[in-house]
């Protein structure tokens, strides 16, 4: 019999459906399991990527939350035959390295995006780089981010950047209503690249940067890529795989 590990929101609906499953399955500690399961939406499955990526488990979301793109239909019945049914995804995070005003050094990973926000009223000032070269000397706007292709439906696409498919190997690099130069969109880059963002007058424009749940205030360089020696393998339903899903998410208006 397949072991299982659940993990779920604090939601009532969550809760109660956590106490029917592991009655129904039982319930095994994370790192003795052969599958993780997350009862929630996608802020529950990035909660949990977090906490289990270093197991190499499997990990299968039922949504019981308000978006639940990386999410499956909620169905407590026949979990071990869903599963070997299932589509595999190998997604990678986004390894984020910060140096702030002081010169203190932060590490923090994002499986979804990497963003940098004014914190005042005042717009940011950023030098944008390429693997060490500089494309862009002086972007004024509210913020950027990079996102991986599994966030690009996230924050990405709320900001009017790009969805990328899965198997794209890009990365999305967004503004956040940049004023100069203003005719700049963004751009598509490769997996493999490193970005260095530099905040320029960090002490008049204060910046902070976000690996999806982790915050470093008053930052004033960050230097984003790709880990390709970390990961989360997702598992969808055959009907409800997310490859599919941001493929159809491109024709949504």
């Amino acid at each position: 019999m397949a072991k299982f590990c659940f993990f779920a929101s604090e939601t009532y609906e969550a809760q109660e459906s956590l106490k029917t499953l592991e009655q129904k399955y039982g319930s095994t500690p994370a790192d003795q399991s052969d599958t993780i399961i997350v009862l929630g939406g996608d802020g529950t499955m990035l909660e949990t990527l977090h906490k289990t990526h270093e197991l190499n488990r499997p990990v299968y979301g039922m949504n019981l939350g308000s978006v639940g793109f990386l999410m499956n239909p909620y169905n407590p019945d026949d979990l071990e035959k869903r599963l070997d049914k299932s589509g595999k995804v190998d997604i990678y995070p986004l390894r984020m390295k910060v140096t702030d005003k002081d010169n203190k050094n932060y590490d923090a990973i994002a499986f979804n995006e990497v963003s940098l926000l004014r914190q005042t009223r005042q717009a940011a000032k950023l030098k944008i780089g390429v693997d060490n070269v500089e494309r862009i000397p002086e972007l004024i706007c509210d913020g950027i981010l990079v996102s991986t292709p599994a966030g690009s439906t996230a924050y990405n696409l709320s900001a009017r950047g790009p969805i990328l498919p899965l198997s794209a190997n890009v990365l999305a690099l967004t503004p956040i209503s940049a004023f100069r130069p203003r005719r700049w969109h963004g751009a598509l880059l490769p997996r493999h690249v490193s970005v260095k963002i530099d905040v320029l007058e960090h002490d008049k424009r204060p910046v902070s940067a976000t690996a999806d749940f982790t915050e470093i205030r008053d930052v004033k360089t960050v230097e984003i890529h790709q880990s390709r020696s970390i990961g989360s393998t997702l598992l969808f339903d055959p009907d409800h795989h997310l490859e599919e899903r941001i493929l159809k998410e491109q024709f949504t208006s």
